[in-house]
């Protein structure tokens, strides 16, 4: 679960973005001023930094300017101010990317994942990920690309299985269907969100077997999770 920073003395502006980004998966720890920031990014692990410029204490563009000496670690900066001027600033002390308030919450999460995606590491592709998944009645094989239920092998489509084997990686979480999306389809698909519906129906059907409990469950307002029986 990706670790995001949120500094803002504004409580309105942290509790409405805290709300849409742990509703796509993100873990949120929430600063109200500039004092401390720094030694916080020293002593945590954060995937990414959202960093308010005006801030009481020390000002964002100085807690940038000292993060920037010792890690790279991702900074988004959010500022009432407009002007070019603060822009250029807030990204030539290193902030990777910048947002003027008032935002909509959905442009700040697409700027969020925009930022992670931009700054992640190479990674291998999904289906060449090791590690067998096991389940009580259920076991994937990455590697091979086989399902077994009950023992006995299912006959999945290649995205039916890089769904089943992206949920189950992370059982008990709920995904929104444009989480699912943006990870199993990729990022520049523009599909219909009833895709994923469609998708997991289809999954669901061929999970129905005697002996394993239905795994693909539906969050109601959120999406899907996977969840086996212990």
């Amino acid at each position: 679960m990706p670790k995001v920073l949120l500094v803002d003395d504004e409580e309105r502006i942290r509790d409405l973005v805290k709300v849409y980004l742990t509703r796509e998966g993100f873990a949120v720890e929430e600063h109200d001023s500039g004092t401390g920031v720094v030694a916080m990014v020293k002593d945590n692990h954060y995937h990414l930094v959202i960093l308010d410029l005006m801030l009481p204490g020390t000002d964002g563009l100085t807690v940038c300017k000292e993060i920037r000496k010792f890690s790279r670690v991702p900074i988004i900066m959010l500022t009432a101010k407009g002007d070019e001027i603060d822009r250029v600033l807030g990204l030539e002390v290193g902030a990777d990317d910048y947002i003027v308030k008032p935002f909509s919450p959905r442009e700040l999460v697409a700027r969020v994942k925009a930022v992670l995606r931009r700054t992640a590491p190479e990674q291998e592709p999904l289906e060449k990920t090791p590690g067998v998944l096991t389940f009580p009645n259920l076991v994937i094989n990455p590697e091979f690309r086989t399902v077994e239920v009950s023992g006995k092998e299912i006959s999945l489509t290649p995205r039916e299985f890089d769904l089943l084997l992206y949920m189950a990686r992370s059982p008990g979480r709920a995904f929104t269907r444009e989480n699912l999306l943006e990870n199993v389809w990729g990022y520049d698909f523009y599909g219909d969100l009833r895709t994923v519906d469609t998708h997991i129906n289809r999954l669901r059907d061929k999970l129905t077997v005697e002996g394993l409990r239905q795994p693909i469950v539906t969050v109601w307002g959120v999406g899907y999770k996977f969840e086996v029986a212990k």
